[in-house]
């Protein structure tokens, strides 16, 4: 049970689940296939970015991998590399796989409402022969993250529809979104650390460090 108490009338069991929602359809029960077949493997290769989502005891994580299309390296009807190219250095993915191997990809292609999911085992690689297979501008990523594919299943486009994400006439201004610099800044609320400390570094990484 629950200590929360802010949240009320929680739901505890799988059949009250059920009699909210409603069972899926045998469609929806089918679609769900075991392996890579030609139709996956096409999305994949058009894909440019996808979402990892990985968890250990002490929480879960979920974080974006993005690269030109077909980044993520389709080995075989069962295996994907995805290249971890250099970034924060948190390496959250990385160490939740170290303690648990599940591991849970959604993937993406522009303009398209439908997502590919992908769920199995996540193991950390630093095997240069299939990591060379991931070179950009002469540079070999030092770990990528092998996954063993254990489910694949299109999504829907319900999501994106609703949010009309691709739609730019429902896209924000810029002037009204949220400031990354300003944001970090208040973020890390250190004296030493200016938003116009914070800008240079974001502009000098995002030009100089992405491989």
């Amino acid at each position: 049970m629950s200590t929360n108490y802010f949240f009320k009338d929680l739901v505890y069991t799988e059949s009250e689940v059920k009699e909210l929602v409603g069972s899926p359809s045998v469609r929806g029960e089918q679609k769900v296939i075991t392996e890579v077949d030609d139709q996956c493997r096409h999305f994949i290769q058009n894909s440019p970015l996808i979402v990892i989502a990985t968890s250990s005891s002490s929480g879960a994580d979920c974080s974006p991998r993005g690269d030109a299309p077909g980044f993520v390296n389709v080995l075989d009807h069962k295996h994907l590399l995805i290249p971890e190219r250099p970034g924060n250095r948190r390496t959250d993915s990385i160490k939740n796989l170290l303690e648990n191997s599940t591991i849970g990809l959604l993937f993406t292609i522009p303009g398209m409402n439908e997502t590919l999911r992908i769920n199995g085992k996540g193991y950390v690689s630093r095997d240069q022969t299939l990591l060379s297979q991931s070179e950009v501008n002469g540079k070999i990523p030092v770990l990528g993250i092998g996954v063993e594919v254990q489910e694949c299943f299109l999504h829907c486009g319900k999501a994106f529809i609703r949010s009309q994400l691709w739609n730019p006439e429902k896209w924000p201004v810029k002037e009204q979104l949220p400031s990354p610099s300003k944001m970090l800044t208040s973020h890390i609320n250190m004296r030493t650390v200016t938003e116009k400390d914070i800008t240079e570094v974001l502009r000098d990484t995002y030009t100089n460090e992405l491989y």
